[in-house]
């Protein structure tokens, strides 16, 4: 069993909890954010400015474990670090949190590379040959990222028995230590172990990330976000 994960279980046998930074003030962080603190964390909901209107609303109605300030002021007191913020500003938004910040700590990155420049449906800016995922390993070394939780609804991505049947939902990384720690974390949030898909390296991101271009379009067809992938294995 590696720290960190002993880490995260003895915080939370014992009603301490971890500190946790969820970076972006969208339906996607408070959500996470708002889970995190149900389940006993202490939560920073980092934003641009310490003064957001959203996260100062949020941590006055989630309670005493709930703060906010800027990316940098959470992010610097956290243990883990969830980046819940739009593709097109998550590199800038982690430069304006520091490099020092984050090194060493996990980074679960729940972001996606959508470009609705042109409008909808939306492209990928990054693909093929790279994923949002790993440039902000390359662009943050010391940083332990995850990709997790992007392939799905945020009501989905803290409450997966909120649909009748079991589905799937998955991780990347490098890091084999920050992948038990997020295993811990999102088993916390009721996904069932067999449940979690471990895809592999970080570079397996680019799949996670480019399904995002099925998921709008099923969005479309079945017009309900409340829908996830169910994988089924032939055994023998």
């Amino acid at each position: 069993m590696t720290r960190s994960l002993i880490v995260y279980l003895a915080a939370s046998r014992h009603g301490g909890g971890m500190k946790i930074a969820v970076l972006g003030t969208g339906d996607v962080g408070r959500r996470i954010a708002s889970r995190l603190v149900e389940l006993g964390h202490h939560v920073t909901l980092g934003s641009r400015t310490a003064d957001n209107a959203a996260a100062t609303k949020w941590a006055s109605e989630t309670g005493e474990r709930a703060s906010h300030g800027t990316f940098a002021d959470s992010a610097k007191s956290a243990e883990v670090v969830f980046n819940c913020t739009k593709g097109e500003h998550t590199l800038a938004v982690l430069e304006a949190a520091g490099a020092a910040a984050l090194d060493g700590k996990v980074l679960v990155d729940v972001s996606n590379p959508l470009d609705f420049s042109k409008g909808f449906p939306p492209s990928l800016s990054v693909a093929n040959t790279d994923s949002l995922g790993e440039q902000i390993q390359r662009a943050f070394p010391g940083a332990k990222v995850v990709k997790a939780l992007n392939t799905l609804a945020n009501p989905l991505m803290v409450r997966p028995r909120d649909l009748p049947d079991s589905h799937h939902t998955f991780i990347s990384s490098d890091h084999a230590d920050a992948k038990v720690t997020v295993r811990a974390l999102l088993e916390s949030f009721g996904w069932a172990k067999d449940e979690i898909i471990d895809l592999g390296g970080l570079d397996t991101a680019r799949g996670t990330e480019g399904f995002l271009l099925l998921w709008v379009r099923l969005f479309g067809a079945m017009g309900t976000p409340m829908f996830n992938l169910k994988l089924v294995k032939l055994e023998g």
